[in-house]
């Protein structure tokens, strides 16, 4: 049985199913062990991770402890909550911001592997270089948020740190937008999501990149980041506080718990919020090194389900922003066929437009269809997310967006 324990309870014996985090709060390459060596066992004790989930079929149990349906209510309600926000705006047609998207993704990832590298090299950052691409990803994500969003989790390892950038930022600015910040405001949120990580600049590829286990030393120097990042924003030129706050605190959390400063609650501005949780969601659904990026659909419910960690109204703000089901998760329909998520519609996050390709019962590919699931004709219903590895299914990307592999 699963079971969601406070880490302070964790003894040696027990056997880690999942750590109750982002792997970026963590050195541990895997989150799934038998916890056998006390090293382990105090470097789990002295992280930001706060719970765990434990296998006791598996290893020791303890007393105490959330099972995975007491979780699930809870997890559920976040969502149900999120549903309330309002969300009517047009929104062009996903596979014709596709095809500009994936230009923009290009075109914006060059430009901030230049700035990154220049500043990496002790050169100025200036916001006059910076801004223009916040406004085409902002342009884009005002056409479809989805389109660009979606795009942006396709990263290799030689371009996560520029592609995260360009990611982070169309969140930022979908999630200001959905927020109803103004214009300027939005603006300098998306600058903000743009510049979070040039810190990383400044620490080794080889580190960054490593496909095992960080010792206690890399994962220290690797949570320098955002001050580092903090002292190349303070020289730039016309950077707003905001991108410097952002910066500086998109890894702390409202319990407390997490970094440079350990900040709570009304500590953390609203923008830093924000940072924290877009800079998240990109970082667990996009393939790492040493370890392969959640499914979007999943990634939403793992983030409601770690307490402390997000301010709850702006994560239900997000949800809302991108869905419940995101465009592109798979997911499987109450008629026993697959389909992936298009488009969200105004009626509610758990009824988005489908994209229906694929019959369980005959375990193979059908005709294509487009259901809008919020139509009152429309019988069919969402039941589950699902895995694309389950499947064999290896052309998702393709299916919502309309475009071949080769153009991305």
């Amino acid at each position: 049985m699963l079971k969601r324990i406070h880490v302070e309870q964790l003894r040696l014996g027990m056997y880690v199913n999942e750590l109750c985090g982002s792997w970026m709060d963590h050195p541990f390459w895997r989150s799934a062990f038998l916890l056998d060596d006390p090293k382990d066992l105090q470097t789990l004790l002295s992280t930001g991770i706060k719970e765990v989930w434990i296998d006791t079929a598996k290893g020791l149990d303890v007393e105490g402890g959330e099972t995975e349906a007491v979780i699930s209510v809870v997890v559920e309600d976040t969502l149900a909550q999120a549903d309330k926000f309002s969300n009517k705006e047009q929104r062009v047609n996903i596979v014709h911001e596709a095809a500009r998207a994936v230009l923009i993704c290009s075109k914006s990832k060059q430009a901030v592997t230049s700035m990154f590298q220049e500043a990496r090299m002790g050169k100025a950052l200036d916001a006059k270089d910076a801004l223009p691409i916040v406004e085409e990803i902002s342009t884009s994500v005002l056409r479809n948020p989805g389109a660009l969003i979606g795009l942006a989790r396709l990263k290799d390892k030689d371009d996560y740190t520029y592609m995260h950038s360009v990611a982070v930022c169309a969140l930022m600015v979908s999630l200001a937008r959905q927020l109803g910040l103004q214009d300027e405001q939005v603006r300098q949120a998306g600058l903000a999501g743009l510049l979070h990580d040039v810190g990383k600049m400044m620490i080794p590829l080889e580190i960054l990149n490593k496909p095992g286990k960080l010792t206690d030393a890399e994962f220290e120097l690797v949570k320098s980041h955002p001050a580092e990042g903090y002292k190349i924003l303070q020289g730039g030129n016309g950077l707003s506080e905001i991108a410097l706050d952002v910066c500086l605190h998109h890894h702390e959390k409202i319990e407390g718990n997490g970094y440079p400063d350990q900040l709570t609650d009304k500590e953390i501005s609203l923008y830093a919020k924000m940072g924290a949780v877009c800079d998240v969601y990109d970082a667990i659904t996009s393939n790492r090194p040493y370890k392969n990026g959640w499914e979007p659909a999943e990634s939403i419910r793992k983030m409601a389900e770690w307490k402390g960690h997000f301010d709850v109204v702006i994560f239900q703000a997000f949800v809302k922003s991108i869905g419940i089901y995101p465009i592109g998760s798979l997911v499987k329909l109450e008629s026993n066929r697959l389909g992936v998520i298009i488009e969200q519609t105004e009626k509610s996050l758990l009824t988005p437009v489908v994209k229906v390709f694929f019959s369980i019962k005959s375990n193979g590919r059908i005709v294509p269809e487009m259901l809008d699931l919020s139509k009152p004709a429309c019988r069919d219903k969402i039941v589950s997310h699902e895995d694309p590895e389950k499947w064999g299914i290896r052309d998702l990307h393709e299916l919502w967006s309309g475009l071949p592999s080769t153009n991305w």
